[in-house]
């Protein structure tokens, strides 16, 4: 379960699932240098865990949604509160992996 919820591409999709359902283009246009392979496969694989929910419209074109479910949305808070500290401490750790760098050459 941890390997789902810390994947760089799990963590940025139910961000923008935060903001509301969003189809698969819209998704690809959002999470910055993700395959449209990578995509498919964490979205799958946050179905699979009931964390999303894939909607089918019969539309022609068929459209489709993703959208967190209640389980999903439970991820929110911890996430941005991940986020909150990264913000915060991004300067302490670049400093920190300078000087180990600069140690360690």
């Amino acid at each position: 379960m941890l390997d789902r919820i810390g994947d760089r591409w799990t963590v940025l999709i139910v961000g923008i699932l935060g903001n509301g359902d969003a189809r698969f283009s819209e998704l690809r246009r959002q999470v910055e240098g993700v395959s449209r392979k990578m995509l498919t496969q964490t979205l799958r694989g946050l179905e699979r865990d009931g964390l999303v929910r894939r909607t089918v419209f019969p539309e022609v074109p068929v459209r489709v949604e993703y959208a967190l479910t209640d389980a999903g949305r439970t991820l929110l808070e911890p996430l941005n509160a991940l986020q909150e500290w990264s913000i915060a401490h991004m300067s302490d750790v670049a400093e920190s992996q300078k000087t180990y760098d600069l140690a360690h050459q």
